[in-house]
């Protein structure tokens, strides 16, 4: 994860103690929280009234991959005399298929997009790329996993995340290195069918496993101590 991460669980540890139940997007033991009283991961849902878009129906995108990022959580520009290696990672991947069209936003001097220019911009491109800050973490993502894959585009994580224990290759592309990324944008970007039913599949998975009413409803019995019989996808992997 990023520099800050220490310090989010700094902050996160002082206030463990005063509350029922804690909750993470990342696996607690990757942070070694698993040993904590009342610590979970749950993933980050999606909503059909947020989620609206089914991009893998498109017929026509002015882009092939989309990718944005910001210097930081509700950071609305670009700060000067910020680095984020991810700029060094698709800087590259640009010179290795230079045929692609990439629709990037937070970096190169444009600046971040929000709410409704954010999902404008996704419904122009085929492939979303989950990319994060800082080395993979298994389980980690921002909320932009859910968009990009409540949206209909096909989803492309690294395998460090670990997230294949949720999803096959059917449902989200995953890659092993910048060249197994490279391979496999220009492979599914020329591919209109095979590129629509995976995303398609992630879709429907991700919404049946991962929605809002389901990640409320584990909230509430676990802060409440609820004993329920059912299973979810993501607890206890």
């Amino acid at each position: 994860m990023d520099s800050d991460w220490k310090f989010n669980k700094k902050r996160f540890l002082e206030k463990i103690d005063l509350v029922d139940a804690s909750f993470c997007t990342s696996d607690p033991k990757a942070i070694n929280l698993s040993r904590r009283k009342n610590v979970y991961y749950m993933p980050n849902p999606v909503d059909l009234s947020l989620e609206k878009l089914e991009n893998y129906k498109n017929k026509s995108f002015n882009n092939d991959v989309f990718f944005a990022m910001s210097h930081g959580v509700h950071r609305g520009v670009l700060k000067s005399g910020k680095y984020d290696q991810r700029e060094e990672i698709i800087s590259k991947l640009m010179e290795k298929i230079p045929n692609i069209r990439f629709d990037l936003h937070g970096m190169n001097f444009k600046q971040p997009i929000w709410a409704d220019d954010y999902i404008d911009a996704i419904s122009q491109s085929k492939i979303g790329l989950n990319l994060s800050q800082g080395k993979p973490l298994k389980y980690y993502s921002s909320d932009r996993f859910a968009q990009l894959i409540g949206n209909g585009l096909l989803v492309m994580v690294d395998e460090k995340t670990k997230f294949n224990n949720f999803f096959s290759n059917k449902e989200v592309i995953f890659y092993k290195n910048i060249n197994d990324l490279a391979a496999k944008i220009t492979k599914y970007s020329n591919n209109d069918k095979l590129r629509n039913s995976i995303a398609k599949k992630g879709r429907q998975k991700y919404f049946k496993y991962f929605n809002s009413s389901l990640v409320a409803q584990f909230i509430i019995e676990k802060t409440l101590n609820i004993n329920s019989f059912k299973k979810y996808l993501w607890h206890d992997k």
